[in-house]
């Protein structure tokens, strides 16, 4: 008899383990292999009761619905073979005590199996415990809890609302299904990463009943399966073959791994693709992870403890959880008032702590900076025609719109001021797509919002959206897709004053632009020979010099004065 994988909601997944061996007797719905994918883990139940008399996977192998996982001897000729070993067994050692109707235990187990079958498939479903996603910030605080116990939700709906200085961030059903259990509670601090639902998915089968539900093996089967049931029915999985790596363990009792080592064991690491997925996600070392399921296979449980532990170190020892450091010295005692008088200690903004780590990583940068003049007049004058139209709309259009624009544009002129430098040094990622940052001064401190593929975008679109992540962030109404993927960053002062200034590179992004507030200006005009006023806007380029060098920065600096100058340069 051949047990088949069943639909697994995905178009193949990868066996993880095996959790029975050739010879075995097992009942129906009992556990056979472990299924893992991108998408979900899936203990596949065997589909029939017998014995095993053949493995046709192996650890590692993909497999797809209706593919042959095991053979099985039939459940009817094991019942007679029970029944000949029983009767064998009790005509052996008969006693006045046994009783001939105690004999047929295989009935019991076939009277168990029928109502297992007879269950309905409306008990499809899998409860599942949900994490975090990255919310951007090391914690945050559970604002508000949008559902409870007993609700059904539909997929990306919202459940939860995490607060924190930076962000308000609305965290969606990873599912649909019907909430089981709420593990926060309004006030509390959360982390990326943490468990904080359990969803009994309703769309996904749920691959076996619960294990205690599950028939048992017959009590009169060889004395070799009794050795095995209480493994099944505690849900401690087996497997035919147990992977092991010497060099692996003999690592770990020696300390640290040379690099060799390190990139062994993460090729052998003991996981599931699922697993791996969600590590890369939270950025979890894999190798440095404790697995605690058979054969030290690591689970989702694991990745999370190993995250939990890490931000108890880091509580514990404050001053290490950067992961930059300044690099500066400790602050001298100031205790003596008679040399450094009368002092005062006020604590930095949530945003600004939060703010520091990514500050410290300039001290590693080898940062230039170019200055140049952009003669706005004629575009000042384009903008004061159109901004009575878009104010009559609710559209605030300022001439940071017309900065982003020109900016944007050039970048896709200039794609290295749009990359990344690569770990290694030795290669540059460039960015297809221009995702711009908007510098946005709120009373907790600077916050960086980002505007997606502005490259395709007019400068109405632009504006819009300029005004509504301002907002935003001054409401602390920003998600966390609000603040990632920027390529290039954009700091305005505005009004503010000031005639130039060096922004800070936002790593890893290799360049930042600065602009100041314009200013009337006298400008020698070759043709009249003679003066005339004209609005100047100061602008101040920061570049990483590693990937930058100076003569293409102020090339890209001009390059983007003159489209300033004359935005129809961006139409041609």
């Amino acid at each position: 008899m051949d047990i088949k994988a069943p639909d697994l909601g995905v178009d193949s997944a990868e066996v993880s383990e095996i959790m029975v061996e050739v010879g075995d007797v097992i009942a129906k719905d009992d556990n056979i292999v472990l299924l893992e994918s991108d998408k979900a883990s899936v203990e596949v139940p065997s589909s029939a009761a017998g014995k095993v008399t053949k493995i046709s996977v192996a650890i590692g192998d993909q497999v797809s619905e209706g593919m042959v996982l095991i053979e099985l001897e039939s459940a009817d000729d094991s019942a007679e073979s029970n029944d000949e070993n029983a009767a064998e067994e009790q005509e052996a050692n008969s006693t006045d005590d046994v009783k001939p109707e105690s004999k047929p235990e295989p009935a019991t187990t076939e009277s168990k199996q029928s109502e297992s079958a007879a269950k309905p498939a409306a008990n499809a479903g899998k409860a599942t415990t949900h994490a975090l996603p990255d919310l951007g910030v090391d914690e945050a605080q559970v604002s508000e809890i949008m559902v409870s116990v007993g609700d059904t939700v539909s997929a990306e709906q919202s459940i939860l609302l995490i607060e924190s200085d930076k962000a308000s961030v609305e965290v969606p059903a990873p599912v649909a299904g019907k909430i089981e259990k709420i593990l926060v509670e309004a006030g509390d601090m959360v982390a990326n990463g943490q468990d904080f639902i359990v969803i009994m998915e309703s769309s996904t089968d749920d691959a076996s009943d619960s294990e205690s539900e599950a028939p048992k093996p017959q009590e009169s089967a060889p004395a070799k399966t009794e050795d095995k049931p209480a493994a099944k029915t505690t849900g401690e999985p087996k497997q035919a073959a147990k992977p092991t790596n010497t060099d692996t363990a003999a690592s770990k009792t020696e300390g640290k791994l040379t690099e060799a080592q390190v990139n062994e064991k993460l090729v052998d690491v003991y996981a599931g693709p699922a697993v791996r997925k969600l590590a890369r996600q939270l950025g979890v070392d894999i190798t440095q992870v404790n697995g605690s399921a058979l054969n030290d296979r690591i689970l989702k449980e694991d990745l999370f403890a190993h995250v939990k532990n890490s931000l108890t170190k880091q509580k514990a020892a404050p001053v290490s959880s950067n992961p930059v450091s300044s690099g500066l010295p400790k602050l001298p005692d100031m205790s003596n008032a008679e040399i450094w008088g009368e002092t005062e200690t006020q604590d930095l903004s949530r945003l600004q702590k939060v703010s520091i780590p990514q500050l410290n990583y300039n001290t590693l940068l080898p940062q230039v900076t170019q200055f140049d003049l952009s003669d706005i007049t004629e575009t000042e004058k384009l903008r004061g025609e159109l901004k009575g139209g878009m104010k009559a709309e609710g559209i605030g259009f300022t001439i940071l719109a017309f900065v982003v624009k020109a900016t944007a544009y050039a970048l896709t002129q200039h794609p290295r001021f749009n990359s990344h430098l690569s770990d290694d040094n030795t290669q540059v990622i460039l960015r297809k797509s221009v995702n711009m940052g908007i510098a946005v001064a709120t009373d907790d401190g600077l916050i960086v919002p980002v505007i997606k593929n502005v490259q395709d975008k007019g400068l109405k679109q632009i504006a819009i959206e300029i005004g509504e992540l301002a907002v935003k962030a001054r409401d602390k109404k920003l998600s966390t897709k609000d603040l990632q993927g920027a390529s290039f960053t954009i700091s305005s002062q505005g009004n503010l004053g000031g005639t130039a200034f060096t922004p800070l590179v936002n790593w890893p992004q290799v360049g930042i632009l600065g602009v100041s507030e314009a200013s009337m200006q006298p400008r020698w005009d070759a043709k009249k020979q003679s003066f005339e006023p004209r609005l100047m806007l100061p602008l101040s380029l920061s570049y990483d010099h590693r990937v930058i060098n100076g003569a293409d920065a102020a090339v890209f600096t001009r390059y983007i004065a003159t489209l300033l100058a004359d935005p129809r340069r961006i139409l041609i």
